[in-house]
């Protein structure tokens, strides 16, 4: 922002003969050409969903502040007719970069090839790393694109697991829960279906429930603490009063004042690290923490769980 700002200033002492050259109209209309020349145009070709492309760049891009994008996917890319479309489309525009996803090694160097007669930048993802791992086990590669959406065991493992927990959301058919992998227990909007949804497509089944008091516990896990994984999410009071003041707001509802006042959330939360203390439930503190960071949390635990069963 500052070396736009500092463009502007620029131009404006070079054209400042210029009688409409004011601020106003006409210097919003160079701050958005600066802004448009600096605006990069992401190309992610992928020979499958492009799932994998997609969540490269994310890692990537979090690792630049101030950077202006278009995201333009390509999916199910497997021609050489596809590509030439998508590089026609990719040097007509300004800051052209292409990542790409291409298991098929003469389709990938076609890519890469003609880009580079383009001048285009262009960065596989996974040709060398498919190489590398070919070489490191002694085995060719099958490069067959979709490779990990192969309906094997692992699939309908994942798929059961992703019924079973939306089954057993929000304290659902809490008699079943001993066939859980993973049971998350927590306060008001502590972010437990979010996070079970995200373990169940790890194909951990998980059930989770809401804990309102220690009675809201179900009586098969007072009777028996280990009975499976159990893991408490809690957060900071003064975070939860601000996630459910806005959650209240976008549903337009003001008449439960004690679901957002400070002190009585204070009292749940130490009621729900007493809990966990008691029953000795490890547990995840979420207040600053992603679905995917405490997710990742929880299959630790799980994990060290299953290792001392």
């Amino acid at each position: 922002m500052f070396n736009i700002v500092n463009k502007i200033i620029v131009l404006q002492q070079k054209f400042k003969s210029i009688k409409n050259f004011q601020y106003g109209k006409n210097n919003t209309n160079l701050y958005t050409y600066l802004y448009m020349s600096n605006l990069y145009q992401i190309y992610l070709i992928s020979d499958a969903t492009g799932e994998t492309l997609d969540r490269i760049f994310i890692a990537i891009k979090a690792q630049f502040k101030n950077i202006n994008y278009k995201i333009h996917t390509y999916s199910f890319t497997r021609t050489e007719n596809q590509i030439l479309k998508i590089l026609e489309t990719a040097e007509n525009e300004k800051n052209s970069i292409i990542l790409y996803s291409i298991v098929d090694s003469n389709l990938a160097k076609y890519l890469a090839k003609n880009s580079d007669i383009k001048k285009i930048p262009c960065f596989g993802v996974l040709g060398d790393l498919i190489l590398s791992f070919s070489k490191l086990l002694n085995q060719k590669a099958s490069h067959q694109p979709s490779g990990q959406y192969a309906l094997d065991e692992n699939y309908y493992r994942r798929i059961e697991a992703i019924q079973f927990t939306m089954n057993h959301d929000d304290g659902n058919l809490v008699k079943e829960i001993k066939e859980s992998d993973i049971i998350l227990l927590g306060v008001s909007r502590t972010s437990k279906t979010p996070t079970a949804i995200f373990l169940a497509n790890k194909g951990l089944k998980t059930a989770n429930i809401p804990l309102v008091t220690e009675n809201s516990i179900p009586e098969i896990l007072k009777r028996n603490p280990k009975v499976s994984c159990v893991i408490g999410l809690n957060t900071e009071p003064e975070r939860l009063a601000e996630i459910r003041k806005n959650r209240m707001n976008s549903l337009r509802e003001n008449t439960n004042r004690l679901y957002t006042d400070l002190e009585q959330i204070k009292k749940e939360v130490d009621m729900a690290r007493n809990t966990f203390k008691k029953y000795k439930w490890p547990s995840i503190d979420v207040t600053r923490k992603s679905v995917e960071e405490t997710a990742a949390s929880a299959i630790k635990i799980y994990e060290i769980y299953k290792e001392n069963a």
